[in-house]
Parts: structure tokens; C-alpha cells; sequence
């Protein structure tokens, strides 16, 4: 008989267990031939090789679902179990850019969203023009993140100039962060919409997800990373051919 363990990273194995482990039953129930024990973050699996390595495959698929869509419930996992392992997605599943919280279904709404989706996929590099309240930022941090979960990027950078709306703030309490904050909520908003509260604060403690203004950009290179923009009618000349040579390789 041979012992395999299957290390869990990037996930919540509590979220991906399930409630007491349904999860892992359903899971266990498919294999019937292969024992089972699921703790902290690893999986060890008993059986012969054949029947591991298909095990395998399928948890691969199970963890691919959960990393995009942010849950695995019953008809899912049943879906996923049932299917060819080189099935791929349906027309309706690529429509959408992601499964928010609460299982919200983030899609390109509007015909000019559509443009946006679909350039993105030939164009390393795409400038979105419009009236405010469009979807440009929404839509821009739909694409990052789902760049993110299908593991096209490593990391997520959003930027914008610090610069107010008419009014002057004045002097903001508070450290760095704090006082950066108020310039940067609509682009929390937007992630807070699609990234779960934990996995959201962990990519923004590990660098995962990053949010800095525009002046910060200055002497980086960003390599692997999926790189926004936001609010960039106000910036200088100068400040734009900054932004535009901090493009590494693998960069969009």
C-alpha cells in the first residue's frame, strides 16, 4: 500500500474541508478504496498508485474551483468529481470574471465592459475612457483578480494619484496608511466585493495584493503582476511615463 501527503497552501482548509469535513466525506465516498485523513493543512492518502494519482487529480480540481469561485459546495464537488479531468469550463463560466462574496456573480455588464474583458486577453497594456460611474475601476479589479485566482499573475498592484475630489482635506491623521486611505477606498470597495474579509487581509499583509499611491511607484519594477491605474486623467505627463516604465516581464 502506498502513503502519500498532500500539502494544503494558499487556502483556508477549514473553508475547503467543509462543515465537520462534508467536504472530505463526499470526497471519500468517491474513492471508496483509498483511506482518508484530513488535518490542519495536509491530506494523507492510502491506497494503490493508480488510485492515487487519479485522487489527485481530482483534489487538484476541487482546490482550482475553490481558489476561483471562493466556495466548494455539494453540487460542485459531485460536478467535479463526475466530469473528464481535461473538461473544460463552459461559455457561461468564462463569462463570468468572478464569484464574489457571498456567491455574487461578477460579470461584464454593459457592451463597453465586454471591450474590456475581451481586450484584456490579446493587450498587455489597455487604457479605459469614460464618464464616471461606467464600471471602469470595477471591471479593471474583476480582470486583476481573476488573473490572481487562475494564477496568470502573482500579485496585484493598484495605484492612483492622491489627489482630491474638489476639496481640500487638509492635514489627515494617522500613520502612512491611515492617511492614504481615504484616496484608495473605491478600489477596497471593489475587492472587498470579490476577495472574502480573511483571504482579502491576507494578501494585503503578505504583498499579495498591494495599494499605494502613485508616488511610491517611482524606482520599482513590476514583474508578474497585474498592474491598475486608477483615476489616471490626473496625473502629469511625467508621472504617466513613470507609471508606464515600471512594466516588467509578465506584466499587464
Amino acid at each position: 500500500m502506498n502513503e502519500r501527503i498532500i500539502e494544503l497552501t494558499e487556502i483556508n482548509p477549514k473553508d475547503f474541508f467543509g462543515t465537520h469535513n462534508s467536504n472530505i466525506e463526499q470526497l471519500k465516498k468517491y474513492f471508496p478504496k483509498i483511506k482518508v485523513v484530513a488535518r490542519g493543512n495536509k491530506i494523507k492518502i492510502y491506497g494503490e498508485k493508480e488510485l492515487l494519482d487519479e485522487f489527485e487529480k481530482r483534489l487538484e480540481m476541487l482546490v482550482n474551483h475553490f481558489n476561483r469561485y471562493n466556495k466548494l459546495d455539494e453540487n460542485s464537488i459531485e460536478r467535479i468529481l463526475s466530469s473528464e479531468v481535461n473538461e473544460t469550463a463552459s461559455q457561461t463560466f468564462d463569462e463570468i470574471l468572478v464569484h464574489g462574496v457571498n456567491g455574487k456573480l461578477i460579470k461584464a455588464q454593459t457592451f463597453n465592459q465586454r471591450k474590456m474583458v475581451d481586450a484584456i486577453r490579446v493587450n498587455d497594456m489597455l487604457f479605459a475612457v469614460g464618464p464616471a460611474g461606467t464600471g471602469k475601476t470595477y471591471t479593471a479589479v474583476a480582470l486583476a483578480v481573476r488573473a490572481l485566482k487562475d494564477k496568470e499573475v502573482r500579485r496585484i498592484i493598484l495605484t492612483r494619484p492622491a489627489v482630491e475630489s474638489g476639496e481640500n482635506l487638509g492635514f489627515l491623521p494617522g500613520d502612512l496608511k491611515e492617511k492614504l486611505d481615504p484616496y484608495m477606498q473605491p478600489l477596497y470597495d471593489a475587492l472587498r466585493d470579490m476577495i472574502p474579509f480573511e483571504k482579502l487581509e491576507s494578501y494585503l499583509e503578505s504583498g499579495i495584493i498591494q495599494i499605494a499611491p502613485l508616488a511610491f511607484m517611482r524606482g520599482r519594477t513590476l514583474d508578474n503582476a497585474f498592474v491598475i491605474l486608477d483615476e489616471a486623467q490626473n496625473t502629469t505627463h511625467a508621472q504617466m511615463k513613470m507609471f508606464l516604465t515600471r512594466m516588467g516581464k509578465h506584466a499587464k
